[in-house]
């Protein structure tokens, strides 16, 4: 498999700093947390049944437990008992890059990607806005940022050929979705659940947070469209400049166009309509019967065969477009089990719990005037061991929404904290899985995500302080 470590620069040997291998960067953090269980009291809460017969936490209930420090094999088994804790996410990967590249096997996606380019060649900039709209307003009412996973290698050729690259890609999809879910209109991942937990109105709060979906959107697509407008207008400026598989993107993409009109026979007619069967399928278990990757993974393995059969393809050549696509992400699809042996080895230490109650007595602490932003700067920190929005809610809003009575936050603005430090982190942190994943399903290497996405991160957290500071000022309640 081609790397994804190359460097812009002719010489290696320069003297700019490089960000280490991710795989080196997971590492050192699944030391750091081994390291941790052997100073970090260890300390629990007892679990009980919450909303709809999720387990979440007893906050009066925390209490210091023996010490369970992470040893030597312990340590050892971190990483393989990720990837068996994350196998969800890692099967998940491995399927959508193998059924998509049966689809490339039919040629309909070549085909399709050729009718699009025609169409839009001149208003390139414009399928920005659109995909990133349609693509944060799906987030914010369903509240499935891993989405995300399905986007990018749909539009991934759409942008390659409009002469954007794969950072485009991965944008669009990433930045949309998590404005969307960030600030949850109607979200029952985050805003729904994280309700619940505080005994507040179901979905109160609309204006402030509608108000939120836009200006963090805006903020989105006006970075991706300057970063587009960049690439497109100048190549070398891409972040993907000199690499390889970037390379070969372009080349298979970005001459869409330039000749006759690709035209598609009978069976790629046939298989099209099957593809968009089997999305409508798709949309209609996410939404209906609450269908998530595992589900989707299976769909997926039935499409690739399905629609792969109905454009002709032999049995032999669909099986090698699926090992072709399992290879290429691979990577990706092993970071994301990596990452979990963060949280395997703060679980196993039994430090986790005591992490939450530090960070509640840590906001509890500060000035009245500073309590939102605190709590959002706990949820942001929380979010690195803990990815998942249902997950955070469920170990820290029993804690949050008491503790926000005590200093003089309303509840609402407690809610509205902690969906927007669980949200931003999460294609950030490099133990997010489902955002690693996708990262590899684009083929854009993490370190050069950061270099992206970063200065809109900082943007984004400003946004967040701002309308933090406006709730808490107001005493906003919905």
């Amino acid at each position: 498999m081609p790397s994804h470590s190359n460097s812009n620069s002719s010489n290696p040997h320069a003297g700019s700093f490089r960000i280490p291998h991710i795989y080196v960067i997971l590492f050192v953090f699944i030391a750091i947390a081994a390291v941790a269980t052997h100073f970090v009291p260890a300390g629990e809460f007892e679990r009980i049944p919450g909303p709809e017969g999720r387990i979440t936490i007893d906050p009066a209930s925390f209490q210091h437990v023996e010490p369970s420090p992470v040893g030597v094999v312990d340590f050892m088994l971190a990483i393989p008992n990720g990837l068996m804790s994350a196998g969800e996410v890692v099967f998940f990967t491995f399927m959508i890059g193998g059924m998509f590249m049966v689809l490339r096997r039919t040629g309909i996606i070549e085909i399709g990607v050729d009718k699009l380019t025609r169409r839009f060649a001149n208003q390139s900039l414009l399928m920005i806005p659109v995909l990133m709209t349609v693509f944060a307003l799906v987030a914010t009412v369903i509240g499935t940022q891993e989405l995300a996973l399905v986007y990018v290698p749909v539009i991934l050729p759409l942008m390659i050929a409009l002469r954007f690259d794969s950072v485009t890609a991965a944008a669009v999809a990433l930045c949309a979705t998590t404005a969307g879910f960030a600030t949850g209109v109607l979200n029952p991942i985050n805003t729904g659940l994280g309700q619940q937990l505080s005994d507040l109105p179901l979905y109160s709060g609309f204006g402030l947070r509608a108000v939120a979906f836009a200006i963090v959107l805006g903020a989105g697509i006006y970075f991706v469209m300057r970063y587009a407008r960049k690439v497109r207008d100048n190549p070398e400026l891409s972040l993907m400049a000199g690499d390889a598989v970037e390379a070969e993107k372009r080349a298979t993409y970005q001459h869409a166009g330039d000749e006759g009109a690709l035209v598609a026979n009978t069976r790629q007619k046939l298989a099209a309509l099957a593809t968009f069967a089997f999305f409508g399928i798709l949309v209609y278990g996410v939404l209906q019967q609450g269908w998530f990757m595992m589900e989707m993974a299976g769909l997926f393995i039935l499409m690739g065969i399905v629609v792969g059969l109905i454009a002709g393809l032999t049995t032999e050549s669909i099986c090698e477009a699926f090992n072709k696509g399992f290879r290429d992400v691979l990577v990706g699809a092993m970071i994301a089990g990596v990452a979990r042996g963060v949280a395997v080895v703060l679980e196993d230490g039994q430090i986790m719990d005591t992490m939450v109650m530090g960070l509640g007595n840590l906001v509890g602490e500060l000035p009245t005037l500073l309590s939102a932003i605190g709590m959002y700067f706990a949820q942001l920190a929380f979010n690195f061991v803990v990815p998942s929005g249902s997950g955070q809610a469920l170990v820290t809003m029993p804690i949050m929404a008491p503790l926000s009575d005590l200093i003089g936050v309303t509840r609402q603005t407690a809610v509205l904290a902690f969906q927007l430090g669980d949200g931003m982190g999460n294609i950030l942190y490099p133990t997010s899985g489902y955002f690693m994943a996708t990262l590899a399903i684009a083929g854009v290497p993490w370190q050069k995500w950061v270099k992206f996405f970063f200065p809109l991160f900082c943007v984004w957290v400003l946004i967040a302080l701002a309308l933090l500071a406006f709730a808490q000022a107001t005493q906003w309640v919905g």
